[in-house]
């Protein structure tokens, strides 16, 4: 069988990077699964996700806040069951301002449950990453609460 070549960003013009961690009681397969299937569960507003979780696959979804649309696109280029989440993200305006960034995401079982290590490369300026370094926090906090609340209404 053919490999598909996988196409990476050069963000060497792009310096700008983030990185952070996150220790959360779920095995690692629950967050794999919500990287890869489950957006529109803790991240994409409801019906706007288009993914499949494959190398090479496209994705777009779309976030709300305070009334506005934020629409989010992107592809995987490294998947590893269970363990890493690597793609491309490229939102507009108060985000990557078009810029194709890479979001890496490593998943290691702990005793207490998974630390994420969420890193972000390739702003195309400081502004726009000191915005994801705030949000991010938050966003993993999110998933965190939705996947609690999902384990309690079993």
């Amino acid at each position: 069988m053919e490999q598909k070549v996988v196409s990476i960003p050069d963000i060497t013009s792009r310096p700008y990077n983030l990185s952070v961690e996150r220790e959360m009681p779920f095995e690692a397969s629950m967050l794999y699964k919500a990287w890869t299937e489950e957006f529109d569960l803790w991240f994409a507003a409801p019906g706007s996700v288009i993914m499949e979780g494959k190398v090479n696959s496209v994705f777009f979804f779309e976030t709300e806040f305070q009334g506005i649309r934020h629409p989010h696109y992107g592809r995987f280029i490294a998947l590893e069951i269970n363990r890493l989440v690597e793609l491309t993200w490229v939102t507009g305006d108060g985000g990557t301002r078009g810029a194709e960034t890479i979001v890496t995401v490593e998943l290691c079982e702990t005793n207490k449950g998974t630390l994420l290590k969420l890193t972000h490369k390739g702003f195309p300026d400081e502004e726009s990453r000191n915005g994801h370094e705030a949000a991010w926090p938050m966003i993993l906090e999110q998933l965190e609460n939705r996947l609690i609340e999902r384990a309690n209404k079993k």
